[in-house]
């Protein structure tokens, strides 16, 4: 790659480095004055062994990054992947200002809008409306513009009824609501989000992805950073593949993301679904231990046939006792669009407190219910009305439904039409006294 900055880049990025020096003797949370003459003496025998030829001061220095370079065209929505510890929040915090680079230079054309913290430039005694004009300030947002996107920012982040309380009392949920609205309504022309939108309920999160598609569309660029691999795949167009601080692969979205799962060890479905369940974020309350498939007992991939049931099992840990835990699927097409959505408490009244232990819920999918197609089935699980446990769009299985069964079987082969084939019971009879037709004509 050229060593010079592109011009027609958003974000040019050009031999980064950043380096820490890493101290392996801990701080105590306060001092005596002992403590503090004790130090000062450490540090002073320390300043004279230095001092003498031929010895060194003992210390390790890590790289987190080292000579990355790369720029992101205008418009273009970009997912940043890769392990634990391969440098993306170090290098998000590069790109957003909040530190500075050891090395090389970075350039950004444009306002930029960073979602990396739940609450980031919130002040926790002050209202959500207080600090929709305070955060909009500090990302750069006149007082005019916030006036005139304030209805918009309180819409979307569905917070009006408490908009005039202390965000300290708000949930975790509610803080990224507003604070994600707020970046986002800003008109960035570069938006930064981290697992951020890890936070929230099912519909919200699905709604942010929207906006950030929107943004996209309209010529501004996006920087996602999400172990969530589906998400990434249904956001971004390309990707950029992190290991050990260096950029190992850059180009379409789909091709990055498949080393990146080959790399970990899910070169199958199978354990590509492994791999997604491991990358989940921690929650309190909540982990998922497995997500299977099962038709007439045995159990499947992916490639299934509608003529018999399909029974989904999805087996997790309720770490603490927690009221309205909800495990529950959405099953989507090839376009995104959700065909239904079920809860494993469906059959419930109120809302189920759980106790800690393992458990298992299945769910029974109908056979005949869906037609020949592609289809994605996304298993999440919610805190209710407080956050996501699973973040959407959830840990997913791609569904490859082939024709086994008789309902809605095409005249003279033709496609099915529509997205499910139902098995809808008919009757058929002459009311004017003449005889039936049979057999085909």
């Amino acid at each position: 790659m050229s060593s010079r900055a592109s011009t027609s880049a958003a974000i040019s990025v050009r031999d980064i480095g950043k380096r820490y020096v890493l101290s392996h003797e801990a701080k105590e949370p306060y001092s005596t004055l002992r403590d503090t003459l004790a130090t000062g003496a450490r540090q002073f025998v320390r300043h004279l062994v230095r001092a003498r030829p031929g010895t060194h001061a003992s210390r390790e220095e890590f790289w987190a990054l080292r000579d990355v370079s790369f720029d992101i065209r205008e418009g273009e929505r970009v997912g940043l992947i890769g392990r634990n510890g391969a440098g993306k929040s170090t290098l998000l915090k590069l790109l957003s200002r909040i530190t500075e680079p050891t090395t090389g230079r970075i350039v950004l054309r444009g306002r930029t809008a960073s979602l990396l913290e739940v609450g980031t430039g919130f002040h926790p005694e002050l209202s959500g409306r207080e600090n929709i004009f305070l955060n909009g300030a500090i990302l750069g947002m006149p007082k005019t513009e916030i006036r005139r996107k304030f209805d918009e920012i309180v819409a979307f982040a569905e917070i009006e009824r408490f908009l005039d309380t202390p965000v300290k009392r708000y949930s975790s949920g509610m803080y990224v609501r507003l604070a994600f609205a707020v970046a986002a309504h800003l008109d960035p022309d570069i938006l930064i989000v981290d697992e951020v939108l890890s936070v929230g309920d099912a519909e919200f999160q699905k709604k942010c992805i929207g906006k950030m598609n929107e943004v996209g569309a309209t010529a501004r660029t996006v920087l996602f950073v999400s172990h969530n691999m589906q998400a990434v795949r249904n956001l971004c167009d390309r990707a950029l593949l992190l290991k050990n601080g260096a950029v190992v692969a850059d180009g379409a979205v789909d091709a990055v993301v498949d080393q990146y799962l080959a790399s970990a060890g899910a070169s199958d479905p199978g354990a590509e679904l492994e791999a997604a369940i491991r990358a989940l974020p921690p929650d309190p309350s909540f982990r998922l231990e497995s997500v299977a498939l099962f038709q007439e007992g045995n159990p499947v991939s992916g490639h299934i046939g509608n003529g018999s049931a399909l029974e989904v099992e999805i087996r997790y840990r309720v770490i603490q006792r927690t009221l309205g835990i909800r495990v529950f699927f959405d099953l989507m097409d090839t376009q995104d669009i959700l065909l239904f959505r079920s809860f494993h408490d469906e059959d419930n009244e109120g809302i189920p407190t759980m106790e800690p232990g393992m458990y298992v819920s299945r769910a029974r999918i109908p056979a005949g219910l869906l037609a020949p197609s592609r289809y994605r089935l996304q298993v999440l699980a919610t805190v209710y009305d407080d956050r996501m446990c699973i973040p959407y769009p959830g840990v997913g299985i791609t569904l490859d439904v082939a024709a086994t069964g008789r309902a809605n079987r095409a005249y003279l082969e033709e496609p099915i039409r529509g997205k499910l084939a139902p098995a809808i019971p008919w009757t058929t009879s002459r009311i004017d006294g003449g005889k039936m037709s049979s057999g085909a004509r």
